[in-house]
């Protein structure tokens, strides 16, 4: 048996594994790459696996750089079966339709402007259409978490609850080899503990290998408790300016998780009377399947919801739905809170509300997720002073504040803990940190040393291990 790391090796974005055993091959998440337009469009374009020779596809969770790239699978040809938990899956509903939808309109607003000679470059073309996305939402199955499944002779999944967003899995994956099982151990996003919404990532036993991210293999996350207050004091600064402050966020998890802070600010008395835009259809719509798996969450959100009371609403907060509605927000001049997609400011209307309040010096822009390198999200952690949107330089006079505290990943010593308690609980042999930067990926790697881990690798793309 052998692992293939087609995508998110050495790198944060497009998780791609693809796992070569005696009975078939099982391709590990199917994302998309995001970072320079060009390389990005390239990369996602010419997927690097054959999707005729593809037995089955399990999916980890529904963010775009672990699923965004199955319906372009879809197009070229993949006919088997997607398997997903049915959160995941209710989520994909969502959020493809909603990637081949902006797809679409990014398109044709590029292809506009070169038209209009404001860019140069290449006309742009969806990877894929909305027929693509139907046609493998009609190819997943939803398995429950703890649910061993047969996907292929001599192949059973398992989904253990990741707690990274919504439906997220830890994928267990069984393998027979030569009469005995290997078990391989796949984190996709393995989440914190102890953060609101959802419940604390589970264990799987008996892991053989383990495929961990890394994101943030490097450091360690301000305390959660912290993030209300820090919340409260972004709020309070932008507010006494009379700025506006936009927070690109996630449509996943990360959404929710700042709204359902803003709500216990209000709660608390802690939040000025000012208006709260949620300004993605998909975030809506992402918020609804919320809604829908009420299994997933904690004790303390359930309570809410038990008292008839929503995480997801209070007093001021507003869903925006049309473009008109949209563009108002930037017309007012009075001060207010806008939560928009993308998560990594690379496309959504994120970008138009960027463009119309970026020089302004009384604005905040709020980071609350991994930004991938050669995004625009992070040329705005750098704090550049001149960044590009729509292709067009536009001067930074906003002020940047990033609030890693948000983070849905695992930081360092989660990561540690979470590799010792697979090596308690089984006989792990092996291990490969992927989705993550080779920096962050060395520290981690160097810790987990230490600590007498056997076997660590940091897989190259395209590089194989055998196990």
């Amino acid at each position: 048996m052998e692992i293939e790391f087609v995508g998110a090796a050495q790198t944060v974005t497009g998780s791609m594994h693809l796992v070569h055993t005696a009975h078939g091959r099982v391709l590990l998440d199917c994302g998309l790459y995001q970072g320079r337009r060009k390389e990005s469009i390239a990369r996602n374009r010419d997927l690097p696996v054959d999707p005729t020779k593809i037995d089955a596809v399990v999916l980890s969770h529904a963010h775009i750089d672990h699923s965004g790239g199955l319906p372009r699978l879809y197009r070229n040809g993949y006919r088997g079966t997607v398997y997903a938990t049915p959160a995941t899956r209710d989520l994909c509903a969502a959020m493809l339709e909603d990637a081949a939808m902006i797809q679409q309109h990014d398109a044709r607003f590029i292809n506009k402007q070169i038209d209009k000679g404001n860019m140069t470059g290449p006309y742009i073309e969806p990877l894929y259409d909305q027929e693509d996305v139907i046609g493998i939402l009609s190819r997943m199955v939803s398995i429950p978490y703890r649910y061993r499944q047969s996907i292929a002779p001599g192949l059973d999944v398992t989904f253990y609850d990741a707690g990274h967003v919504l439906g997220s899995a830890i994928v267990a994956l069984d393998v027979d080899v030569a009469g005995d099982t290997r078990r391989i151990v796949f984190t996709g996003d393995l989440g914190r503990r102890n953060m609101p919404i959802l419940r604390d990532p589970e264990v799987p036993p008996g892991g053989h290998v383990l495929i961990t991210e890394s994101t943030y293999g490097d450091r360690q996350h301000d305390p959660v408790e912290r993030m209300d207050d820090e919340l409260a004091e972004v709020v309070k600064r932008t507010y006494e300016r009379g700025g506006k402050l936009l927070i690109p966020s996630f449509a996943l998890e990360r959404a929710q998780e700042v709204i359902y802070a803003l709500k216990r600010l209000q709660n608390q008395g802690r939040l000025p009377e000012v208006p709260v835009y949620v300004d993605s259809p998909l975030t809506v719509k992402v918020t609804d399947v919320f809604r829908m798996h009420p299994d997933c969450y904690d004790k303390d959100a359930r309570k809410i919801l038990q008292n008839r009371d929503s995480p997801f609403d209070f007093r001021g907060l507003r869903y925006v739905q049309s473009v008109e509605e949209s563009k108002k927000i930037d017309q007012s001049q009075d001060p207010s809170i806008t939560i928009s997609a993308s998560g990594m400011c690379e496309s959504g209307r994120i970008l138009h509300h960027l463009k119309a309040n970026i020089g302004g010096k009384n604005n905040t822009i709020m980071i609350v997720g991994y930004q991938a390198q050669h995004t625009l999200g992070r040329r705005l952690v750098e704090r550049r002073g001149r960044v590009r949107i729509f292709g067009v330089e536009q001067e930074r006079r906003a002020e940047v504040v990033v609030m890693n505290g948000f983070s849905a990943h695992a930081d360092q010593s989660d990561l540690i803990d979470f590799a010792e308690q697979v090596r308690e609980r089984g006989k792990l042999r092996q291990i490969a940190l992927v989705h993550g930067e080779p920096k962050s990926q060395k520290v981690l790697a160097a810790k987990l040393d230490e600590a007498r881990f056997p076997s660590i690798h940091i897989p190259a793309p395209g590089e194989r291990i055998r196990v």
